[in-house]
This record gives C-alpha cells, structure tokens and sequence, in this order.
C-alpha cells in the first residue's frame, strides 16, 4: 500500500513537474541520452541541465540512504519515516518555486524535485529490498511483460514447469496504474495552480512519517 501511495505521488510530480518546469524529472534515462545528444551538437546548455538533474537525483538516493542507516545503527525504528519526512519539507519548499522566475530558479527548482524523486526511490527500494521502484515504470511495465510471457508460455506447454507469479503481476499492475492516475491527477492539478499543488503532496508525505517519528523510542 505505501508503495501504491508514493507511485501516486511520484507520478503526480512528474506529470506535474513538465507543466511547472518543461522537464520530466525522474526519468534519469531520459536525461542520459540527452546528455549524449546535446554533447554531439555542443549544446552544452542543455547537457549541463542533464547533468544537474542526474547529479540532483543521485544526491538525493544517496542522501536516503545516509538517512536510513543512520536511524538503523542508532536503532530508533525510524529509518523510513526519516527520509519520507525529509521528502515531504523539501516538497514543500518546491511547492514555492514559482517565486524563482529566473534562469537561475527554475534550475534551482528543477534540482530540487530530482533530488526529490531520487530520495523517494532509494527509500521504496530499500522498504522493498530492492523489488519495487516508483519514480520511473520502466522496469515495472518490463516485469509485467516477463510475467505475460510466462502466462502464455505456461498455456502453451503447461508441462514445461513455468509458472507466472500472478501475485506480484497484481502489485506491477497496480503500482503502474497508481503512477497514471498520479500522473493525471499531478498534470491536471499543476496546470491549474502551478508550483502549489505541491503542498498536498507534500501534506501526504508528512502525514505518513511524522506519528511515527512523534511515537518511535530506542529499543
């Protein structure tokens, strides 16, 4: 269920973050292949955008997992919540970007949401032991097409052995479409009120970490 939640509001910030800013922000394979591009022609304008967006995103799973080891050596029980509840203020202070109307600010508002989608992805990682990611669909969509092969093998030659997991093409599917109707909700809502639409999902963010933060004690 967290991770249906945070697929949400990871697609409604992407979705939402190309009307705020023109750029998807956590589709780091987007940005890779633009770097290559823009290097090409020598539109190293461009190319220093992807490489702050790349770098932003690292930074912010790198950052998530300081946040998470930390709270596991000191044993607070905490080690989720913390970096969630990070997310939740950094979105907060996102949802102000539309004061940053220069070139400066906006890049300083798009590094803010990859670092962003960079914490949030090393956090659902690490809660699912590296088998669910939601900032990107990639590589769900790809599982879901591995499981469809092994539903049509297994119907062909139901002797060979081959059994589809249907329990984890239920979560694939589901986590893929909470990342659409995010995304819809994200679009539809940044079109609207722009850089403040934020706020509830930041309100989200915050609202699922900080009484567990209030309640954790040492063990």
């Amino acid at each position: 269920m967290l991770a249906t939640l945070l697929a949400a509001i990871a697609g409604a910030a992407n979705a939402g973050g190309f009307f705020a800013l023109g750029q998807y922000t956590s589709h780091m394979t987007g940005y890779l292949s633009q770097l290559a591009d823009t290097l090409v022609i020598a539109q190293f304008r461009i190319a220093f955008v992807s490489v702050l967006a790349m770098s932003a995103f690292i930074a912010g799973a790198g950052f998530s997992t300081v946040l998470i080891n930390w709270a596991r050596q000191t044993a607070m029980h905490r080690q989720y919540a913390l970096p969630m509840a990070v997310q939740g203020a950094f979105m907060l202070c996102f949802s102000w970007g539309g004061i940053f109307t220069t070139e400066p600010g906006r890049l300083f508002s798009l590094t803010c949401l990859c670092f962003i989608m960079g914490m949030q992805n090393a956090t659902i990682t690490k809660i699912s032991s590296a088998r669910i990611r939601t900032t990107h669909a990639t590589g769900m969509i790809t599982d879901i097409g591995i499981e469809l092969g092994r539903i049509f093998f297994a119907t062909l030659r139901p002797q060979s052995g081959v059994r589809p997991d249907f329990a984890k093409l239920g979560i694939l599917l589901q986590l893929v479409f909470s990342f659409l109707i995010g995304g819809i909700i994200g679009a539809v809502g940044y079109s609207h009120i722009g850089f403040f639409f934020s706020m509830p999902l930041a309100l989200i963010l915050l609202g699922l970490s900080i009484p567990t933060l209030l309640t954790a004690r040492p063990s």
